[in-house]
């Protein structure tokens, strides 16, 4: 068993969203980091506030930087809604995979123009400045909603997992799909794991980022929340071919501080980790506004 503790808390700036940038009033959320060499990469979700009837649900920003804080922005969207109907609403909660290609992959949520359903879809591009939308890769079938958030890993059996929130009655819920490739096509199986009745994830589960790292078993850290929608972030492991579970923290590893306004949400979300050395980096969201990263350390128990 492993046991896995936060150790430090860091802010993560973006060098347009002070008072004076193009970017100011406007709340950031789902920071997806990565690394290319020494260079982090980010993709993040951009939502202007106050969101006006007309706003999309989200526009889909990159950025650069040296030392995974402070990211300096492009001088324009990487992915804006429309004019496909599937994500005429808004772009949400990118995911980036580098194909075999070499062309990046942007798994992202596609908010249709009436803002009543949330589709899987994908972009496609050599650089994150000329991506283009594939196509849709998965849909809600009769009974369910929004697919979204996805998070991808390979297993041990060489067959790649799509893990995605979806919506059930009144309640967000993590799904799993298998598929040969990245790119699919995707069989939708069994869900993972489900909520625990007693816990702080005891009505809504949504996926997080998956760490993969050599003599140790898959990691996700998942975001659950209650009823009311306190959202926290744990962590889950399972077999190296995602077959079973293999541990489940019993209380949440992040949770949001206090709240400096009265209308504030809250929710602490996790959306992306990164690997160095010993720590893992999670990139995280706090009150859908604001963005921070948090030094994590795994120790090993008995």
């Amino acid at each position: 068993m492993a046991a896995y503790v936060v150790e430090e808390l860091q802010t993560v700036t973006l060098d347009i969203a002070g008072p004076d940038g193009r970017l100011a009033h406007h709340d950031l959320m789902s920071p997806y980091v990565w690394m290319e060499g020494e260079t982090y990469r980010l993709l993040v979700r951009v939502v202007p506030n106050p969101l006006r009837p007309d706003d999309p649900t989200g526009v889909i920003w990159g950025g650069e930087s040296d030392d995974g804080l402070v990211f300096r922005m492009s001088e324009a969207p990487a992915i804006l809604p429309g004019p496909n109907p599937d994500d005429a609403g808004g772009c949400e909660d990118p995911t980036v995979v580098l194909g075999e290609d070499s062309a990046y992959l942007v798994f992202y949520t596609g908010v249709d123009a009436a803002r009543s359903q949330g589709a899987l879809l994908v972009a496609k591009g050599r650089d994150l400045t000329s991506l283009r939308e594939q196509r849709v890769m998965l849909k809600a079938p009769d009974g369910e909603g929004n697919i979204k958030e996805a998070t991808l890993a390979q297993g041990s059996d060489g067959r790649f997992r799509l893990f995605y929130e979806y919506a059930r009655g009144n309640a967000s819920r993590i799904g799993m799909a298998e598929g040969a490739t990245a790119e699919g096509p995707w069989t939708v199986i069994d869900d993972p794991f489900t909520i625990r009745e007693d816990s702080w994830d005891n009505w809504h589960l949504s996926t997080g980022p998956i760490v993969q790292q050599p003599g140790y078993d898959p990691v996700m850290f998942y975001n659950g929340a209650t009823v009311d929608a306190r959202w926290r972030i744990g962590w889950i492991s399972f077999a190296p071919d995602f077959s079973c579970v293999t541990g489940r923290g019993l209380e949440p590893i992040l949770m949001p501080p206090p709240a400096k306004s009265r209308d504030a949400t809250d929710i602490a979300f996790a959306a992306s980790c990164i690997v160095t050395g010993d720590a893992i980096w999670l990139y995280y969201s706090l009150e859908d506004k604001i963005l921070r990263r948090a030094r994590i350390h795994r120790y090993a128990t008995r």
